[in-house]
């Protein structure tokens, strides 16, 4: 599992061997960025569900300013903190373990004004991405025009409106499908 670009691109991340953990493959990520777009110069990046760290370091890599990754596995938390010190880009991300869109407890970890980035890739197949999208605006942690970015397996549903949030483009990836959705306060 390699970054596909930016100022670390072709670095390798460290990832789990054995466990029930689904990395974004190195296609599927750099898929996202052609759908989003290459330059994230400046923007603050909340990766939900972690996992190996790869959506918000990719985005660390083309210029955000500042990610926060939120997973319930200490494991992932310890393999995101590696992860972030093989690129060089620990000083840019901050570790959360847990459900950073249900149990918030403090936004002053995205900064002022929320997020203008959002990955969702929960497990597939247990029902998260829908009601953890749902709470994104709840919560206070949405710029105005955030991008959120939903990866699920192919046939899984997503509610296309979800308050003002709005499924703005789907693509299918193999087993995978990622929808862009557009936050509009």
């Amino acid at each position: 599992m390699r970054i596909t670009g930016g100022q670390v691109k072709g670095r390798r991340l460290g990832a789990f061997k054995g466990l029930d953990i689904r990395p974004t493959s190195d296609m599927v990520r750099k898929a996202v960025f052609d759908l989003i777009g290459q330059d994230m110069e400046g923007l603050k990046v909340l990766d939900l569900f972690a996992g190996t760290g790869s959506l918000g370091i990719e985005a660390l890599s083309r210029g955000a300013s500042r990610a926060v990754f939120a997973d319930q596995s200490q494991k992932s938390i310890d393999l995101i903190k590696r992860n972030l010190k093989i690129c060089g880009l620990e000083g840019k991300g901050i570790l959360w373990k847990g459900n950073l869109a249900l149990k918030f407890p403090e936004r002053r970890l995205l900064g002022e004004g929320g997020a203008d980035l959002v990955f969702v890739d929960p497990p597939y197949e247990k029902g998260l991405a829908s009601p953890t999208i749902a709470v994104l605006p709840q919560r206070g942690l949405l710029a105005p025009k955030a991008v959120i970015v939903a990866e699920m397996r192919k046939n899984e549903a997503l509610g296309v409106e979800i308050g003002e949030i709005h499924l703005t483009k789907s693509k299918k990836y193999g087993e995978t499908r990622i929808h862009i959705l557009n936050y509009e306060e």
